[in-house]
């Protein structure tokens, strides 16, 4: 029970309630510049801007292709595209052997075994091939052994 009354807080209001009863000069100027620390965080409190969320932006889709075109119009335009398709592979292989053969001369005249890197490198791109066709194939619905034999050949 002793304990109890160490920490009862009646007795420290009891005795601010005297401290603030007797008569000080400086009572309130003191309790002025007490709350002014506090009503000035106040202040800048409320005056705090708060955003809310921004408007949706729409959405506006840009179709230059003519909706009332025919299915014979797209397939020929497929069939075009296909085309530059194709000519820019060959293009990127003529040039990716144009740097084999460039590597193939400086290998050689720097004296390296050029037949056993060409067979490492022919090994490495049809692994990274057959990755890429294994890759695919629960995409494209094949099965991934079809893709590779065909690409081996």
């Amino acid at each position: 029970m002793a304990s109890k009354s160490r920490f009862n807080p009646v007795n420290g209001f009891a005795d601010l309630w005297n401290e603030l009863r007797r008569p000080q000069p400086y009572r309130w100027p003191i309790l002025g510049l007490s709350i002014l620390p506090v009503a000035g965080m106040l202040y800048w409190g409320m005056n705090s801007t708060s955003y809310g969320q921004p408007e949706r932006p729409t959405i506006e889709y840009i179709s230059t292709l003519d909706e009332a075109r025919t299915d014979a119009q797209i397939a020929a335009e497929n069939r075009a595209n296909q085309e530059i398709k194709d000519l820019r592979a060959a293009e990127e292989a003529r040039i990716a052997e144009a740097k084999r053969d460039i590597y193939r001369a400086l290998g050689e005249a720097a004296g390296m075994d050029v037949e056993e890197i060409e067979r490492k490198a022919a090994a490495e791109r049809a692994a990274e091939e057959a990755a890429a066709a294994e890759a695919r194939a629960p995409l494209t619905g094949r099965a991934a052994r079809d893709t590779v034999e065909s690409i081996a050949q």
